[in-house]
């Protein structure tokens, strides 16, 4: 690369003309000359700074990323004797913002995490660097995760991290180089942390939410010939799954489920009717995780996409790329052997899993949350109103005060529940955790509830504009409800997580 050529401010002053514009932005010069009439601002903007240095107008008006995009084309030289006050982070990179990554990251000291953790999550995030430019795209267009990034991200190990340790693993290429024998629950939380940090609700559940909940009954109670079969191509990306239980008619109360599964004269199959609606990624899906009623009752079966089975998208809050689709179940046919556990049993296998589809909608919305509030604070030290920053005024700081104190109590308490995970066999955590994660779910979403309403005044405008420096903020108030309803209700998590410790009240307590 050759070197940079270097001047001085008053030469750049002399470049300040319609047909030879330039401009610094920390104590870097750009020729903006042929940019010009390209500036979505327009070149008025451009022309009105030539020759000066436009550093604080720059970072009140552009996130980093359009500088780290234009610079190469655009920049010249440099401002001589001068040094950048700015960096570009590295894609992998740590930041040094207060909280605005979980404290053993920023030098605190933590109970459960490692070195391996922190390997794993540089991994992951210089991995996502790569896919965030095609994710706030797709995002913003509607589109799926393509065939060609999901297999990719099959290949290297993210989309078996994001489903849990177990044997499914073995012999699968993790992120960081971990080990499938050292993968634990906190690998699997920084895997949704990071999934959510691209910013992108609609694109990260595109990837993620279908198998995570859609792939857990097959290697859990499904038969051997589906698990060889199905688990691979699942995680490989070469085909994918979703977990279709919610109808027209019913959510949470799982017992009113109206699809139908009758069998065949010769008992050999199962012929299903019915809908399902709001299944996210059930547009993409080749498999579907199918809560039925058979004779015997409520049935769990594996259904592959077939003419019969037919998917249309929903129009939701957040992007098309989710996949959330209203499914027709017409006449189809389905062996009997695609049975995930017992017929009849299959109330068991929805709530087996609901426990860990909780506990990873709080990984992602506690990252996304994060992620807000991370913003904000940059944005206060930014801000420029009435000659003083934001972070200078005290409602401001009071604004933050109240984000980071909701935030971290939530973060602490999802790691002490991912410790117990990874310390409780499975019955154990079915009798001790399903009350605490779903209050921990409540008490999540009631933060980020709180958080999303203080950085819209924060930013102001800005929040309301799907672009620019408040996308992040305008798509997380637009988004955060998903986690506050899927998989339980706050209403519902309350009660369920009351309820749960009134199991274990001692009768003979009074005051």
């Amino acid at each position: 690369m050759p070197e940079l050529k270097t001047f001085t401010r008053e030469e750049v002053k002399r470049h300040s003309s319609e047909k030879d514009c330039w401009i610094i932005i920390d104590s870097e010069v750009f020729d903006v000359t042929k940019f010009a009439d390209m500036h979505p601002g327009g070149a008025q903007v451009l022309l009105d700074y030539a020759g000066q240095d436009v550093t604080d107008d720059f970072y009140g008006l552009h996130r980093q990323e359009v500088l780290a995009k234009y610079a190469p084309r655009l920049k010249i030289g440099v401002i001589e004797n001068e040094k950048p006050q700015f960096t570009i982070p590295a894609p992998d990179a740590i930041s040094k913002i207060p909280y605005a990554e979980p404290s053993y990251l920023q030098g605190f000291k933590s109970p459960y995490l490692n070195e391996s953790h922190t390997r794993f999550r540089k991994a992951l995030r210089a991995l996502y660097a790569d896919v965030k430019p095609e994710a706030l795209v797709a995002e913003e267009l509607g589109k799926a995760p393509t065939q060609e990034l999901y297999e990719h991200l099959g290949a290297e190990g993210v989309l078996a991290s994001q489903i849990g340790p177990g044997p499914w693993l073995k012999g699968l290429k993790l992120p960081g180089g971990i080990k499938p024998e050292e993968f634990d629950y906190f690998h699997e939380m920084i895997a949704h942390e990071e999934t959510a940090r691209l910013g992108t609700p609609g694109f990260a559940d595109g990837i993620s939410s279908g198998y995570s909940i859609g792939l857990p009954p097959v290697f859990n109670f499904g038969p051997p010939h589906l698990k060889e079969k199905i688990v691979p191509e699942v995680l490989s990306g070469r085909k994918r799954i979703c977990l279709a239980i919610t109808e027209p008619y019913t959510g949470s109360d799982v017992a009113k489920i109206r699809t139908t599964a009758k069998r065949t004269p010769d008992g050999k199959h199962f012929i299903v009717n019915g809908v399902k609606k709001w299944i996210t990624n059930g547009t993409a899906a080749d498999y579907f995780s199918v809560a039925v009623q058979t004779e015997k009752g409520i049935t769990m079966l594996l259904i592959e996409r077939d003419d019969n089975v037919e998917t249309k998208p929903i129009k939701t809050s957040y992007s098309a790329s989710a996949g959330t689709s209203y499914i027709t179940f017409e006449n189809v046919k389905v062996p009997v052997e695609n049975i995930l556990g017992k017929e009849g049993k299959g109330f068991q296998v929805i709530m087996y899993n609901f426990n860990h589809e909780r506990w990873y909608i709080c990984c992602a919305i506690i990252a996304g949350t994060r992620s807000i509030i991370t913003e904000c604070f940059q944005w206060a030290h930014q801000r420029k109103v009435f000659g003083k920053r934001l972070i200078d005024q005290p409602v401001i700081r009071n604004k933050l005060a109240s984000m980071i104190s909701g935030l971290e109590p939530v973060q602490n308490w999802l790691e002490n529940i991912t410790y117990q995970m990874c310390n409780m066999p499975y019955l154990e955590q079915a009798v001790k955790l399903a009350g605490p994660i779903s209050l921990l779910k409540f008490q999540a979403t009631r933060v980020a509830h709180h958080v999303a309403d203080d950085a819209c005044q924060i930013f102001g405008g800005r929040a309301l504009t799907r672009t620019g420096m408040g996308r992040s903020v305008e798509n997380f108030q637009r988004t955060y409800k998903f986690a506050a309803i899927l998989g339980g209700s706050e209403e519902v998590m309350a009660d369920l997580g009351v309820r749960q410790a009134m199991k274990f009240f001692p009768k003979d307590a009074r005051l």
